[in-house]
């Protein structure tokens, strides 16, 4: 059985982190001094992490990582809040970076923030990094441990050795062996869940374990609640409680939806919508993380 796993983006950064600041920022020079809390009054997530580094030509500056499952419209916006606030709040210049790790529908992502307001200008530039477009020989070859978890998303990755190598490196390292719970859940992504399940030697169901699927969860939750208080004070605390619950498994399943089938997958839900039974609820959110296509999900339903 796997381990439980702690590996938020600061735990994935900390394994090698002037390996990570020298990818990101394609610096050669560049060395890490120090991880930094993320945290703003305004804007705190998990995925945000600060780096203080230095190199011999820009000197110390601040790192901005943000890593996104999948990028929002919002982001642009996002990153010129968190790269100002960055700055004001440890004095230092920034190089932000926003990775993206599932792709979108064909959707440009720009890599910067403008707005013109009767004259006035602001504006921010960042980097982006589509892990889709990341060579796979790159996690090996750096080395660049902070990406093993991700590699069946990795341009050449989506093949079974390759995903056998990357568990059979996670597993030889007991600072490392903690991520193959994520490493499983993107591989679901590009392989049958009988073979994920037969290459990682346990029950699928610890997938629930991955700090990605809840993210997902996590994002469906808000969501929920937020649909529930208002139907709520249309309807009565305790309809709007039980509305509340529902919505809540149905923001699971959607963010569940997106994040493994994209669009396709939100196809689906003006059909699960009509299911009104938590437990029922319950079995399409498992049935989700563990389905190959969205047609053997059409079947179940």
């Amino acid at each position: 059985m796997a381990k439980p796993a702690d590996v938020g983006i600061k735990k994935l950064i900390s394994l090698a982190p002037d390996n990570w600041v020298r990818w990101i920022t394609e610096i050669p020079d560049i060395t890490a001094l120090e991880i930094l809390s993320g945290e703003f009054q305004w804007i705190s997530r998990e995925n945000d992490v600060l780096i203080r580094v230095n190199s011999p030509e820009q000197g110390e500056f601040l790192v901005v990582n943000e890593l996104q499952l999948r990028y929002s419209a919002k982001m642009p916006r996002r990153m010129r809040s968190y790269a100002a606030l960055a700055e004001e709040k440890y004095g230092l210049s920034t190089y932000p970076v926003l990775i993206n790790i599932l792709p979108t529908n064909d959707e440009t992502i720009p890599t910067s923030f403008a707005s013109n307001v009767a004259g006035l200008r602001a504006i921010q530039d960042y980097r982006v990094i589509n892990l889709w477009e990341v060579d796979v020989n790159i996690a090996f070859q750096q080395p660049l441990p902070s990406l093993l978890p991700f590699v069946p998303i990795l341009k050449g990755g989506d093949d079974e050795s390759t995903i056998r190598e990357a568990l059979q490196i996670l597993r030889g390292n007991e600072d490392l062996n903690q991520l193959e719970t994520v490493l499983a859940f993107f591989a679901t992504f590009v392989l049958e869940s009988a073979l994920v399940q037969e290459i990682m030697r346990w029950d699928m169901a610890v997938l629930r374990e991955s700090p990605w699927y809840q993210e997902i969860l996590r994002e469906g939750e808000a969501r929920g609640e937020a649909r529930g208080e208002a139907r709520g004070e249309a309807r009565g605390e305790a309809r709007g409680e039980a509305q509340g619950r529902q919505e809540q498994m149905l923001s699971n399943i959607e963010m569940s939806l997106e994040a493994k089938f994209a669009s396709e997958g939100l196809e689906l839900m003006p059909q699960i919508s009509q299911i009104s039974d938590l437990e029922q609820l319950q079995g399409v959110l498992r049935s989700v993380v563990l389905a190959n296509t969205v047609e053997e999900l059409r079947q179940i339903l």
